[in-house]
């Protein structure tokens, strides 16, 4: 199983982009519990943090498709960098400004979250270059996805540990720079560096035109709606126990459970469709979620929250190979911006949900809310089934000469002429 991983690891340059794409996407993957602990630490309530994370939500939504458009136009240094530094500045305003001024602190977030770097995407965009075969970028899409739930898992911890060593400001500015850090490793690498992205044609909708895209971004919206309503509920579910620690086990059991499961699914070779195989592991993902509303004890919930998180990182895995075939020539880091925008609004519309429901309901509804978002994300799938299946139709491959394919279609495309 770590065999095909190493090899990947070995590779020029691999190693480096994937840990620095980690490190510099720190401050998103935190964001939401970070914000959520320091609201509640200044005294304000639930409500309050569930719109903060969903304002920055919104604006890693609007930032990142925007800021990956300009990516393939102008490279990655040029872009990746200065967003980064000004996302963390905007998280460390409201770090120090705090709520004295509430227009304030939801201008200093949403500045946060419109800045995001689009680092997720651009890595994907460099993996052809740095991997060369089919096979090895598909292993490192699934070894891409693991390591977000390695970020995912160990990422809260970091948050509490933090905020118990300091304070939630303090875990705020120091998650922010160690992300600063991280943009800077990826942007000074060669790959990063001499990156073009493959001619495109001009379209005002750029990857948007792309009808196997849209569908597809119309799943993730609901997956991205239940982690954020579960952002809010983990919290919730400590308070009712009474100790903030346990929503940090409960993030990480979910973050464990997704990393075992992208594991398993990036060591096998798949056949058959990757579309027909992404609605299988949504229906599991979506089944996953219904135990949640048990709330049990901690120790049971912590098994539950694993559990629910085995086929994250596979959905996900398999996310970026469906976004690959689907996605036009030229827009390969905006394409996977979109999916990441799609996380972003639909973890915002999660959180917003999660908290109204949470004083309404108590914890049980919150839950709720991740439970139906697993099921509308199967049912999105299962209605565009006929677009998914039609990769051909005004998609090419996303990568071209200048991003290491050599203009190569992936599998069932077919070039087209662009302007």
């Amino acid at each position: 199983m770590a065999a095909g991983y190493l090899d990947i690891l070995r590779a020029r340059h691999a190693a480096r982009l994937l840990t620095g794409t980690l490190v510099g996407r720190l401050p998103n993957g935190t964001a939401p519990i970070a914000i959520v602990l320091f609201t509640r630490a200044e005294g304000g309530s639930y409500a309050l943090a569930g719109a903060l994370a969903a304002v920055y939500g919104l604006g890693t939504a609007v930032g990142q498709p925007l800021l990956g458009r300009a990516v393939d136009l102008y490279g990655q240094p040029r872009v990746q960098l200065p967003a980064a530094v000004l996302s963390a500045l905007g998280m460390a305003l409201l770090a120090v400004a705090g709520f004295g001024s509430l227009p304030l602190a939801y201008a200093a977030v949403a500045v946060a979250g419109v800045a995001t770097p689009p680092l997720e995407g651009g890595l994907r965009a460099l993996w052809p270059s740095v991997l060369g075969g089919e096979d090895r970028v598909h292993r490192a899409y699934a070894m891409d996805a693991v390591a977000q739930e390695v970020m995912f898992t160990v990422g809260p911890l970091l948050v509490t540990v933090l905020v118990s060593l300091w304070s939630p400001a303090a875990a705020l500015l120091v998650i922010n720079a160690i992300g600063v850090l991280g943009a800077l490793s990826v942007v000074l690498s060669e790959p990063s560096r001499t990156w073009r992205s493959a001619p495109r044609e001009a379209h005002w909708l750029g990857a948007l035109r792309s009808p196997g895209l849209l569908a597809l971004l119309g799943s993730f919206f609901f997956v991205g709606l239940a982690l954020g309503s579960i952002t809010v509920a983990g919290v919730a579910y400590a308070d009712d126990h009474g100790q903030e620690s346990v929503y940090g086990w409960l993030m990480a059991a979910l973050g464990l459970g997704a990393l075992l499961g992208g594991t398993v699914y990036g060591a096998r070779q798949w056949s058959g469709p990757p579309e027909r195989r992404l609605r299988v592991i949504v229906a599991l993902l979506a089944l996953g979620y219904l135990p949640l509303m048990l709330t049990p004890g901690v120790v049971a919930m912590t098994v539950l929250a694993a559990v629910a998180g085995v086929f994250l990182a596979p959905a996900i895995a398999c996310s970026f190979i469906v976004v690959d075939r689907h996605a036009p020539r030229g827009t390969v880091t905006e394409a996977f911006s979109w999916l990441v925008t799609t996380f972003g609004v639909g973890a915002a519309a999660g959180t917003a949900v999660a908290g109204p429901a949470v004083e309404l309901g108590g914890t049980v509804w919150s839950f709720a809310v991740a439970a139906a978002g697993g099921a509308a994300a199967l049912l999105v799938l299962l209605a565009t089934g006929k677009v998914l299946a039609a990769p051909g139709r005004g998609a090419v491959a996303a990568h071209g000469p200048q991003d290491g394919r050599d203009g190569a279609a992936e599998p069932g495309l077919s070039p087209e002429p662009q302007a």
